[in-house]
């Protein structure tokens, strides 16, 4: 990041940022659960005794550490300590699969913002419960249901390319505490998921089935997607901002290479608004459904590998990277801001999963990405203090 241009001088994103302030402030006084989609006046919270659903809730808390870090205004630091303290309580949780999702994004980023090292112990021993998900003979990070000896054989097989937006926390775990356990099993899964989830052409496959005994592939599916051999926008955003982190964390020139060819897919099938259709390969292109949360994740992925090329030395790739991600997140402001409708959110048209019937929504992962990036745009200083450097200074498998 400060190998970049200092800052995007827009006016435009200036007022998106007044725009998130006084929404985030407005959502403090009401909320009671954590948001997580919205059509109308009201967020929709999260089902709290149904564990896997409480994979949304980080999304909140980071928004309220990044209002902190813009503003200094102790109100959104005191509205995201007691979050955070609301979902401490997973950090044992072998239910869910997105332990990074929710400890990285509230505890650790609250931890850098703030200095407070208590909120790293919620973030670390939350990774040593993530790390039970693995399968050492498939060498990936089980996705869903509960790992042995309670998951169910078909679960203990399977693995999503979401997952690779979980494993900056375990990289972080080795980074903060030394113990090599965590990158370890963080650079299997990404290199596993390389494999079996990406494919020539830089597209990715949502789901992949493993026998779970021997640990051998058997074939790509999906869930959220059109078809197994499609290739989901907010999945394929998942993975190439994921292996932009790995490669930042580990050097390894595979991960690099893997996000750079995700990213030249990305381009070679963005629409002119620069807002994804919820899948490529979905038959009703252009009379479908879009999906703003998308976009708004590959705008911090094109900016996190934008990181990768300045790092070693691709200045002019550096520089048209960072430029999409800013025409991108100036799209989603014009075309895509709920500013004029009653939603008490940033972005409207997410589309959370249309095989579900979910789309057409204000998604709180959305809102959380488009602050994220607004604040990597504007304030390379603060995004700094959030978003460090990565250097792995352990040595890995």
């Amino acid at each position: 990041m400060s190998n970049l241009s200092s800052q995007v001088d827009n006016p435009l994103f200036n007022n998106a940022l007044d725009y998130a302030f006084s929404t985030l402030e407005g959502n403090m006084q009401v909320l009671q659960d954590f948001p997580e989609s919205c059509t109308g006046p009201e967020w929709t919270t999260i089902v709290k005794n149904r564990v896997p659903s409480n994979w949304v809730n980080g999304f909140w808390v980071g928004q309220l550490w990044l209002a902190y870090g813009h503003t200094n205004d102790e109100r959104f630091a005191d509205a995201a300590r007691q979050w955070s303290d609301k979902l401490a309580w997973l950090k044992d949780s072998v239910g869910t699969h997105d332990l990074g999702f929710i400890f990285y994004l509230s505890h650790v980023i609250g931890a850098r913002l703030t200095g407070d090292e208590k909120l790293y112990t919620s973030a670390l021993q939350a990774a040593s419960t993530l790390i039970k998900r693995y399968n050492s003979r498939g060498e990936y990070l089980q996705a869903w249901g509960t790992p042995l000896p309670t998951g169910t054989r078909k679960d203990r097989g399977r693995i999503n390319i979401d997952i690779m937006m979980n494993l900056e926390l375990l990289y972080w775990a080795t980074e903060y505490s030394g113990d090599t356990r965590y990158a370890d099993v963080a650079n299997q899964h990404a290199r596993t998921s390389r494999l079996t989830l990406v494919r020539a052409d830089g597209s990715i496959a949502q789901v992949g089935d493993f026998d779970p005994d021997s640990g051998l592939f058997i074939h790509e599916e999906t869930h959220q997607g059109f078809s197994f051999d499609g290739c989901w926008s907010r999945g394929h955003a998942w993975g190439q901002y994921g292996f932009a982190t790995a490669y930042l964390y580990t050097g390894f020139d595979s991960f690099l290479e893997t996000s750079r060819k995700n990213a030249q897919y990305l381009e070679k099938n963005l629409p002119a608004d620069l807002v994804p259709f919820w899948d490529y390969d979905s038959p009703d292109i252009p009379d479908t459904y879009k999906d703003s949360s998308a976009s708004a994740v590959y705008a911090c992925g094109l900016l996190e590998l934008a990181n990768c090329e300045s790092r070693i030395g691709n200045q002019s790739a550096a520089e048209h990277l960072q430029k999409l991600a800013s025409t991108m997140t100036e799209s989603l402001w014009q075309n895509y801001s709920a500013k004029d409708t009653p939603m008490p959110t940033l972005l409207k048209e997410g589309a959370r999963s249309v095989p579900h019937n979910y789309m057409e929504q204000a998604l709180i992962y959305g809102d959380y990405y488009f602050l994220e990036a607004l604040t990597k745009l504007t304030r390379p200083e603060l995004a700094m203090k959030a978003f460090p450097e990565k250097h792995l200074t352990y040595k890995t498998t």
